[in-house]
């Protein structure tokens, strides 16, 4: 499961690649970036696209909480889970920019990264929502804040060497890109990369 990736694509290529993005982004770094951190997103803003900061965790359903603290969902699988069904719709689409990703390897073996083969801004299809209101930290308390995950599909070959069970579902042309936040039915863009599609590398670009 996908828990770590790196986005170092600069703010000028992201603007290029969608015709009237609206930058509200600030200030973006490339950075790696870990679950409950804040990181790009590009979502269907009220006059076009726009790229934002959100912070990776979509709400946990709440039969899985032991606690009110809710550290956050940063992967899904399972869209016909009616937890998952209702942020499915294009209003809650976005993407996520990345520019290569890990899975670990095993408990004290560190992460496998992986980017693709083929140079060129790829994205995760993800879902997000806004202002939602959850204790992510205890010593924070209660928070407002706008969340992100993505989906996961079977692995290709690359992946499934490390990971067997899943890999983020990542989209790499812009036919896909704007059918993902078009509002497309979300399980016909829910499959794994094609194999030989990703290069195993040992540190992130």
């Amino acid at each position: 499961m996908c828990n770590l990736y790196s986005a170092t694509m600069p703010q000028e290529a992201m603007r290029r690649l969608f015709k009237d993005l609206t930058d509200n982004a600030g200030n973006l770094e490339p950075s790696r970036v870990y679950p409950d951190q804040s990181a790009p997103i590009i979502r269907n803003g009220e006059d076009g696209p726009e790229l934002v900061k959100a912070r990776w965790g979509m709400p946990s359903p709440r039969s899985v909480l032991k606690t009110e603290r809710d550290p956050g969902v940063t992967n899904i699988r399972n869209l016909a889970s009616p937890h998952w069904r209702r942020w499915l719709g294009r209003e809650h689409r976005c993407l996520v920019p990345l520019t290569s990703f890990s899975e670990p390897r095993g408990k004290g073996k560190g992460f496998q990264w992986f980017a693709p083969v083929e140079e060129g801004p790829i994205f995760f299809a993800g879902i997000e929502t806004r202002g939602w209101k959850s204790v992510r930290k205890l010593k924070d308390g209660e928070t407002t804040d706008d969340l992100f995950a993505f989906l996961t599909s079977p692995p290709n070959a690359e992946v499934g060497i490390i990971h067997p069970k899943a890999m983020p579902v990542i989209l790499t042309k812009p036919e896909e890109w704007d059918a993902w936040l078009g509002g497309i039915a979300a399980p016909e863009l829910q499959r794994p990369l094609p194999d030989g599609a990703l290069n195993l590398i040992e540190e992130p670009i």
